[in-house]
């Protein structure tokens, strides 16, 4: 590994230690849960908290809320509906032989619900056996008192409905109880109680209380989970293992890395077998925070303790160095495992491939694709055209993109796009609409991103037309335009300063409920503020932090700008300050907003002093922002300011164009000396010449016109 990548620390070590040597030493006090994740069944298309008119269509009687009709009586709950007589005079037969004599003929006594609830549950199943039978009885009560059952009650249901082999309806029971009760700490510990009170079973205990663990960690309630488990313990049961690696992954995702450990830790006390599943998570979870050599460590303890890695885990560690630029070090992973008799999954192989393919080293994708006796396939060459359209070389591109069909492969909707992105980002529209017309004879349906980037090429040529028809085009073609689409035709009518058709855009947004993102916003802001619709443009901003958006350093540089212009530098500073108040950070573009409005108003003096400032904030200038102040001080004739700024962009690699030396041009006409032309030039390659050993300055120096002596 690099040694730039993040060394283990010492407490890491003994923890990863202190896990792999109780794996051997555990404690096997009590047998695990038999309730695994495959039993656990929610059906998503029922919500827990729909009305209880829903069919139950999983009963074995085929009960449904069909057979139920109104009540009368203010003592007695009475069925009026033929169907519903014969499900009641069965339910009361049923318990007339558990002892339950019924005072009335037609229906049940009030107070005898209300009081036995739970009793009547229980003999009603031990009865029939039957627990969608009990819970019609259930929900028929609940239904006809307009009222919630009691928790008690209810705990006493999920378990019948465990007993009965219908977990996913304890599931809602149990996702109701949690969203209703469970509101502050501790709370949850009730419904915890009542399990334990009315169980009958203890392995059906251990399953309705796992259940109860994961209903908490599926609401966000991952504290009263954990305390859960702490609880569980007294009652000599435990969530199961699915459940744990369920908790196990919520707290890595919560970035509790430390509480994860002390939470497998008891697990191993409880009796759990240690696993691949289980290290996989945090060894991901260490990967994703940029410490991939902790993550290799841990991979590493596995084989130690005789826990073999498998495909998963090695590419967790193989796509965390890809994305580090670690290509050298992944490779040789995948090597290794190659030769362990593991064959790299495509996942693996596709963070490798797309790795070297982004940094331009085709030939050693096509060395890997050899090794490993695999065929090119259209992924790869897509990331190959995907790196050549980046770096702009459209002529390998093209080339690259007929060897597809030469290959026998068919080009699809991701080749297309992406050399079509290649010529927008060119300016060739030509081009662009050449290989859109072959994607269209080949019978590839663009897709929203394909005509999003030729809409912004025709926007940033100026052809509203054409972008105005493409968007037509792929409304008429059932193609739904997205945020992205929106704000690149309000861009390019923005900065033309067609106000009225960024505001339609907007409302035309709103109609086909596509929500604004704060992107739009900074489009609608810079298009204000470039018509001088200053106050218009704060009023935005207001509001934006009214409704809760978090307005981001283009938002606030926009705004800057507009004020910078007018001269009122004041409320722009004031802009700048809030920004530092709210953790945004200004950066060179902010800074070069400021600055253009200060030169333009010739205060010089406190143009240089915020230049200054920036630099000792630890921003870096950019070539505009030199050029705009060097163009300041030439403005009011400061040639030998403007020299030395010169002489600081270059010898920080910034190197001086055509708009230096016509600043530099300006400076010299201003003092009035001989041959501004010939001064400005001389005075470039001075500097250029003077910092070659740190800029390689030739080739400008080469452009430069040689002064006529």
């Amino acid at each position: 590994m690099k040694g730039s990548i993040s060394v283990i620390n010492i407490s890491f070590y003994a923890r990863v230690k202190n896990v792999f040597a109780k794996r051997v030493a555990y404690l096997a006090s009590s047998p695990l849960s038999l309730w695994e994740d495959q039993n656990f069944i929610l059906d998503d298309s029922v919500s827990a908290d729909e009305s209880d008119s829903r069919n139950f269509s999983h009963s074995s009687a085929n009960l449904s809320w069909d057979d139920t009709s109104e009540f009368v009586d203010k003592s007695l709950l009475i069925f009026r509906n033929g169907k519903a007589d014969a499900k009641v005079e069965a339910i009361k037969s049923m318990l007339l032989k558990r002892g339950w004599h019924l005072n009335s003929q037609n229906g049940f006594d009030v107070d005898v619900l209300k009081s036995n609830t739970t009793r009547l549950l229980n003999d009603l199943f031990h009865e029939t056996s039957d627990a969608a039978l009990a819970l019609y009885f259930f929900n028929w009560w609940k239904w006809c008192m307009g009222s919630e059952h009691s928790i008690r009650s209810t705990c006493r249901m999920i378990q019948i409905l465990v007993s009965g082999n219908m977990n996913y309806k304890a599931v809602e029971l149990l996702l109701h109880l949690v969203r209703s009760t469970c509101k502050e700490e501790g709370s949850c510990d009730l419904i915890l109680q009542f399990l334990s009170e009315v169980h009958t079973d203890k392995k059906v205990l251990e399953t309705t209380c796992s259940m109860l663990v994961d209903c908490c960690i599926k609401e966000g309630k991952v504290t009263m989970a954990i305390n859960l488990t702490s609880q569980m313990e007294h009652l000599s049961i435990f969530p199961s293992m699915g459940v744990c690696n369920s908790l196990l992954h919520t707290l890595l995702a919560a970035n509790q890395l430390e509480l994860a450990w002390d939470f497998l830790e008891k697990m191993l006390s409880r009796g759990m077998s240690l696993n691949v599943t289980i290290i996989s998570l945090f060894i991901e979870k260490y990967c994703s925070e940029g410490n991939i050599e902790s993550g290799w460590e841990l991979l590493m303890e596995m084989k130690k303790h005789g826990i073999i890695p498998d495909i998963v885990s090695y590419t967790i560690v193989i796509s965390s160095l890809c994305k580090g630029s670690f290509l050298k070090e992944a490779t040789s992973i995948m090597f290794k495992i190659a030769q362990l008799g593991i064959s790299p999954d495509s996942v693996s192989l596709s963070s490798i491939l797309d790795g070297y393919c982004k940094i331009g080293k085709l030939e050693e994708v096509i060395n890997i694709f050899k090794i490993f006796k695999l065929k090119l396939n259209i992924f790869v060459y897509n990331s190959f055209l995907s790196k050549l359209c980046t770096d702009g070389n459209m002529v390998k591109a093209s080339m690259m993109f007929h060897e597809i069909s030469q290959m026998g492969l068919l080009p699809d909707c991701v080749s297309y796009t992406t050399i079509i992105g290649g010529f927008c980002k060119k300016g060739d529209i030509n081009k662009a609409y050449q290989y859109f017309g072959k994607m269209l004879k080949s019978g590839i349906n663009p897709s929203v991103t394909t005509f999003t980037l030729i809409i912004d090429t025709c926007c940033k040529s100026g052809d509203f037309s054409e972008a105005e028809s493409l968007f037509q085009k792929m409304i008429g073609e059932a193609l739904v335009p997205d945020v992205v689409t929106y704000n690149t035709l309000m861009d390019g009518y923005g900065k033309k300063g067609c106000l009225h058709k960024v505001f339609e855009l907007l409302d035309m947004m709103r109609l086909v409920n596509i929500s604004p993102d704060i992107v739009t916003y900074n489009i609608l802001i810079h298009s204000l503020v470039i018509r001088g619709f200053i106050n218009e443009a704060k009023d935005i901003v207001d509001e934006l932090i009214r409704r809760g958006y978090t307005p981001d350093v283009i938002t606030y540089t926009n705004v800057i700008d507009g004020l910078s212009r007018r001269g009122n530098f004041e409320e722009a500073f004031l802009v700048w300050f809030y920004m530092s108040e709210h953790r945004v950070k200004p950066d060179v573009v902010t800074c070069s907003a400021l600055l253009n409005g200060y030169c333009k108003a010739r205060r010089i003096e406190e143009a240089n002093a915020l230049f200054l400032k920036m630099i000792n904030i630890g921003l870096e200038p950019d070539l505009i922002l030199c050029n705009t102040l060097l163009h300041g001080f030439c403005s009011v004739g400061n040639i030998d300011d403007a020299c030395k700024l010169l002489n600081v962009m270059v010898q920080k690699g910034i190197l001086p164009n055509n708009v230096t030396h016509e600043a530099l041009l300006l400076g010299f006409e201003k003092k009035s000396v001989q041959n501004p032309v010939e001064c400005a030039t001389l005075k470039l390659q001075q500097v250029l010449l003077r910092y070659r050993a740190q800029v390689n300055g030739d080739d400008y120096i080469a452009k430069i016109p040689k002064p006529i002596i």
